[in-house]
């Protein structure tokens, strides 16, 4: 999926980072497009590209499966449409940058839960401190974009869960694609009952197809080479910078500018997602994908 001229140029840190950029790019340019469509049917449009393109790569092996593999891969179906739906309607709402701070609490609680000892609850209270900070700009912030991310957030916390027990049922990228698949069906209702005849329109549907690609397809591409020969650690430090490549990519593509509360707020969050990944007992598992689903 990504080439060994690439991989030799950038090498694993490079793969990474150019994932996360290429996800908060196609964040940026979603949002771009919400006076035209909406983000309901921009996360369709997004979800049909990268359902497509998985499974023509994948060509998922779906008979005898039993029904709990089902049963699995339906609630990762239902995770992904989630947790891309909700962060596409507080993205709507609130700034990029801050959106995706807000929704990183989720896999951040996962993450110090998972490790059983109390003082890494201090990573939680640090990023829950970060959020806490927006609310002196109440004014400024939008409370249904706030929960939305939080929405968000604990679909991404489900998707972490969900994905390892994917992986241990459906070898490769099958579970993924199947389950990019089911997301792109079960949003296809609410997509033609929000978007009317913008959809249709060419110039939507092409940039549909680019988030989709720059938001799902390289980012997939990127951190699966990467990950055959970058530490787990290395690589949950390297996705904390999340946030702040959320919100200079809002600033650049557009012109979306935070105060200086608001970075605080971000940096809080990243400081203590470093914090959680650094003070973790064991790689966290990644068996069905890798880890930038979430915007």
């Amino acid at each position: 999926m990504t080439s060994r001229p690439s991989r030799a140029l950038l090498g694993p840190v490079g793969l990474v980072l150019v994932g996360i950029l290429s996800v908060q790019v196609g964040a940026a340019i979603a949002k771009g497009l919400f006076g035209e469509i909406s983000p309901t049917a921009m996360v369709w449009l997004r979800l049909v590209t990268s359902a497509v393109v998985l499974a023509a790569i994948a060509r998922p092996r779906l008979g005898g499966r039993s029904r709990h593999d089902w049963f699995v891969v339906l609630g990762f179906g239902a995770s992904l449409a989630t947790m891309n739906w909700a962060i596409y309607q507080s993205f709507s709402r609130i700034p990029l940058g801050l959106a995706v701070a807000i929704e990183f609490v989720g896999p951040l609680t996962l993450a110090v839960l998972g490790s059983h000892r109390a003082r890494d609850l201090v990573w939680v209270l640090l990023a829950g401190s970060g959020v806490a900070l927006l609310g002196f700009q109440r004014t400024d912030l939008d409370l249904l974009g706030v929960a939305y991310a939080l929405l968000a957030g604990a679909a991404w916390a489900a998707y972490i869960l969900l994905s390892a027990s994917t992986g241990r049922r459906w070898a490769g990228f099958d579970g993924l694609a199947v389950a990019s698949v089911l997301a792109a069906l079960g949003m296809t209702l609410p997509a033609l009952l929000t978007a009317g005849t913008s959809l249709w329109d060419g110039r939507v549907l092409l940039i549909g197809a680019l988030v989709g690609l720059l938001s799902s397809v390289i980012p997939y591409s990127c951190e699966l080479v990467a990950l055959r020969s970058l530490r787990p650690a290395v690589f949950g430090i390297l996705m904390s910078v999340e946030p702040a490549a959320a919100a200079l990519a809002a600033i650049v593509v557009l012109d979306e500018h935070l105060s200086a509360v608001q970075w605080l707020a971000i940096a809080c969050v990243v400081a203590a997602s470093i914090g959680a990944t650094r003070s973790a007992p064991a790689p966290v598992e990644r068996s069905a994908a890798p880890g930038t689903l979430a915007t």
